[in-house]
C-alpha cells in the first residue's frame, strides 16, 4: 500500500486538490491525505460557503478527475438504492470534457492489432464522429465495400484506469475505517462492483459479443437493428461494427423532418427494452436518446453496448414479484420478496421496513395504472431499501434505471402514451409462463433431484461429523440476540437465587442454635462459648455484606 502510494502521489495530490477545489477539504483531512502529502492547511480549512448543491459539486469533482472518474460516475448514476436523487440527477448530466486523439494514435492501434490500414480499409475518415473517455469512432470503408463505423481505444486508457482504480480500492479502505457511512454501505464492495464494469467497458471485443446477443433477441424482427460486427478486423482494442445511417433520437429536427409516427416509435421502443429486461434477461443498460437512431424506413438501431445488464431465472422471478407486488400495492408481497431474495441484514428493524413500504405503497394507492411510472416506482423501493441498508443486486438496480430511463425517451417521444398499457402484457406472459404446468414441474422436479442429492451425501455428512467429534474438533457457534440484556436479566436471577440461600443458611443457623439451646443442660455456657459467639459474629458479618453487594449493584 505504502509503495503505492509513493507511485502514484502526483495522482494522489490531484484527486486532493479537486477534492478541496469544490469544497470537500474535510474529506481530505479526514482521510489524511493533507499530512500524506503535506499540503498547506489552507488548501483543505475554512472552505467558504459553495451555493452549488452537493450533487453539482460532486459531479464537478469528477469531470475535474477526468476519464475514469467520469466513466465511474456514470456507472453510479444507475445506483437508486445507494444515492440520493438530486446527486444521481447530476451524475447523469456528467459529460466527457475531452478533446479526440490524434490520428497517428488511431493509426498506430489499429495497425497494431490488424495490419496495415490501407490493406484493410479503402477510405478512413480521419476526424472522428464522436470522441470519449474511454475511445473514438471513425468513419471507414472496407477493402470489400461495406461502410463501417471502427471504435478505437485511447492511448494507455487501460493503464490510467487501473491506477486510478488502485488509488480509489486504497481509498475506500480507509474511508471504510473512519467513517461509518462508509462502513454502512460497504465502500470497498461498492468500489469493486464499479470497477468491474468499467473494466468491462474497456474490453472492444465483449462489447461486440455483447451486440451479437442483442441483436439475436430480435432476429426476424425489422423493427429492431443492431449493427453487425465484423470480427476479423474487431479486438479489445478495435471494434469494427457496420454503420448505421439514421436520424438519432436526440435530433428533434430531424424526427420531425423525417415524418416518422411518434407514438409508433414510442411503442416499438418500449417494446424492445422490456422484451430484453423481462424475457430475455440480457439487455442494453444504457438506452439514452443519444444510442438510437431512428431509420429511413422508421425500425430503430441499438448502438454502444458496453454497459449491459444481466438477470439470472431467479433474479428475473425477484424482480418480477417486486413490480407485480408494487402494482398491486401488496406490501407483505414486497417484503416476502425482498426476504426471499436474502439481501434483507439480519440486524434489520422489520417492522419500521414494514411501515416505510406501506407508505410507499399509500403513495400509489387509488392512481390508475396509466398515470404511475414503473421507473419512479421501482426507484422509490429501492431508495425504501437503501434506508434500510438492504444491498439490491446491481444488475436489479441496471434494470431499473434501464426502464427509468426508457420512460422518459418514451415520454418524449409521445407524452401521452399509456404505458402500462404496453407493460401489462409483459407481466401476463410471465405470469402465465411462471404458472405453466411443465415449469412448475420443472421446478419441482429441481426440488427433488436436489433433496435426493442431500439425501444421498447424509450418511458421508455424518461419518465427517462423527469423526469431527471423536477429534475434538467439532464447535458450536451461538447467537443470542440482545445478549447484554440477556446478561443482565441472568445476573439479576442469579443475585436472588444467592439471596435466598442466604436467608436460607441464616435460618438453619438460627434454627440449630435454638434446637442446641434447648436440648443443653447448660444453655448459658453454650452462648457464653468464644468459638459459637466468634462464628455467629463472622456469619451475620458474610451474610450482610453478601446482601449490601446484591443491592448495591441495582440488579435484584
Amino acid at each position: 500500500m505504502i509503495g503505492r502510494r509513493i507511485r502514484y502521489m502526483s495522482r494522489y495530490r490531484e484527486i486532493a486538490v479537486a477534492l478541496a477545489r469544490h469544497g470537500f477539504g474535510f474529506v481530505v483531512e479526514e482521510l489524511g491525505l493533507r499530512s500524506m502529502l503535506s499540503l498547506p492547511k489552507r488548501l483543505v480549512g475554512n472552505e467558504p460557503p459553495d451555493p452549488k448543491t452537493y450533487g453539482e459539486r460532486i459531479r464537478m469533482v469528477l469531470e475535474d478527475l477526468g476519464p475514469t472518474f467520469i466513466k465511474l460516475g456514470q456507472i453510479a448514476s444507475t445506483r437508486s438504492d445507494l444515492f440520493s436523487e438530486d446527486i444521481l440527477r447530476e451524475l447523469e448530466n456528467l459529460q466527457d470534457h475531452i478533446s479526440p486523439f490524434p490520428f497517428s494514435d488511431v493509426r498506430r492501434t489499429i495497425e497494431k492489432e490488424l495490419g496495415p490500414l490501407e490493406k484493410i480499409f479503402s477510405r478512413f475518415d480521419e476526424t472522428p464522429l464522436a470522441a470519449a473517455s474511454i475511445g473514438q469512432v471513425h468513419r471507414a470503408v472496407l477493402t470489400t465495400g461495406e461502410e463501417v463505423a471502427v471504435k478505437v481505444r485511447r492511448p494507455f486508457i487501460e493503464t490510467i484506469v487501473e491506477a486510478d482504480l488502485e488509488i480509489l480500492r486504497d481509498l475506500a479502505s480507509i474511508a471504510d475505517h473512519r467513517f461509518k457511512w462508509a462502513a454502512r454501505m460497504r465502500l470497498r464492495q461498492v468500489v469493486e462492483e464499479f470497477a468491474e464494469a468499467l473494466l468491462s467497458e474497456l474490453d472492444f471485443a465483449s462489447e461486440g459479443n455483447n451486440a451479437e446477443r442483442i441483436g439475436a433477441q430480435f432476429a426476424g424482427d425489422e423493427s429492431v437493428r443492431v449493427p453487425k460486427i465484423f470480427w476479423e478486423y474487431t479486438r479489445q482494442n478495435v471494434l469494427t461494427m457496420e454503420f448505421i445511417a439514421g436520424v438519432k433520437m436526440t435530433d428533434e429536427a430531424g424526427l420531425a423532418a423525417s415524418g416518422h409516427d411518434r407514438k409508433a416509435l414510442a411503442e416499438r421502443y418500449l417494446k424492445a427494452m422490456l422484451h430484453q429486461i423481462l424475457i430475455e434477461g440480457f439487455f442494453h443498460a444504457d438506452p439514452h436518446p443519444g444510442n438510437l437512431f431512428v431509420l429511413p424506413d422508421g425500425s430503430l438501431a441499438f448502438i454502444d453496448f458496453g454497459l449491459v445488464g444481466r438477470l439470472g431465472p431467479e433474479t428475473k422471478n425477484h424482480f418480477i414479484s417486486l413490480i407485480l407486488s408494487m402494482l398491486r400495492q401488496d406490501t407483505d408481497g414486497v417484503i416476502r420478496t425482498l426476504l426471499r431474495m436474502g439481501i434483507v441484514p439480519e440486524d434489520a428493524d422489520m417492522e419500521q421496513l414494514w411501515l416505510d413500504t406501506d407508505r410507499l405503497r399509500d403513495k400509489y394507492t387509488g392512481v390508475p395504472l396509466s398515470r404511475i411510472r414503473l421507473g419512479d416506482a421501482i426507484r422509490d423501493l429501492f431508495q425504501v431499501a437503501s434506508r434500510h441498508r438492504i444491498r439490491i443486486p446491481a444488475n436489479l438496480t441496471l434494470a431499473g434505471k434501464a426502464i427509468l430511463v426508457m420512460e422518459g425517451v418514451a415520454a418524449r417521444l409521445h407524452p401521452e402514451l399509456n404505458i402500462m398499457e404496453i407493460a401489462m402484457p409483459f407481466g401476463n406472459r410471465l405470469i402465465r409462463e411462471r404458472l405453466d404446468p411443465r415449469r412448475v414441474a420443472g421446478r419441482l422436479w429441481k426440488s427433488v433431484t436436489d433433496y435426493g442429492e442431500m439425501l444421498s451425501e447424509l450418511p458421508q455428512d455424518l461419518q465427517s461429523l462423527i469423526r469431527d467429534l471423536r477429534r475434538g474438533k467439532f464447535r458450536v457457534q451461538m447467537e443470542i440476540p440482545r445478549l447484554e440484556l440477556f446478561l443482565k436479566r441472568l445476573e439479576r436471577i442469579s443475585n436472588r437465587l444467592t439471596f435466598s440461600i442466604l436467608l436460607l443458611a441464616f435460618s438453619i443457623i438460627m434454627t440449630g442454635l435454638i434446637i442446641g439451646l434447648s436440648l443443653s443442660n447448660h444453655p448459658t455456657l453454650l452462648l457464653n462459648s468464644p468459638a459459637i459467639q466468634m462464628g455467629f459474629v463472622i456469619a451475620l458479618l458474610m451474610i450482610l455484606w453478601l446482601m449490601f453487594s446484591i443491592f448495591r449493584s441495582g440488579r435484584f
